[in-house]
Parts: structure tokens; C-alpha cells; sequence
């Protein structure tokens, strides 16, 4: 079971091609690339973002004070 033979490579092909047709395939590669692309951008759009400080609101301890 270790190695398949030239015919299991061909039927399993034959299955693919019959579940997912001719067409299908590529279209379907196409969208992982898509979704890896806009993976990475999601992730360097992360990286690449300010970072944001927060304000103390001085008012409310100028009430405090007084």
C-alpha cells in the first residue's frame, strides 16, 4: 500500500474530474489563491497599523479635585 500504481492515479483523476468537471478546478484554485491574498493583506494590514494611545478624559479629574 505503500506506492499506487499508474491505474489508482487514473481513476482517482477520473473521480475528480466527474465530481468536479473540467471547468471547476481551476475556478476553484483560483478562489484559495483569492483567499490567501487577502489573508496576507489582512495580516500586514495588522502589522503595518498605528498604535493608538488612549486620552484621559481631564475634566472629570479636575471635578474630582475641586
Amino acid at each position: 500500500m505503500g506506492s499506487f500504481s499508474i491505474w489508482h492515479w487514473l481513476i482517482v483523476l477520473v473521480v475528480v474530474l466527474l465530481l468536479f468537471g473540467r471547468g471547476k478546478i481551476p475556478e476553484l484554485m483560483g478562489d484559495v489563491a483569492k483567499g490567501i491574498k487577502s489573508f496576507k493583506k489582512g495580516m500586514g494590514d495588522d502589522e503595518a497599523a498605528p498604535e493608538t494611545k488612549t486620552v484621559e478624559n481631564k475634566s472629570e479629574e479636575a471635578k474630582d479635585r475641586s
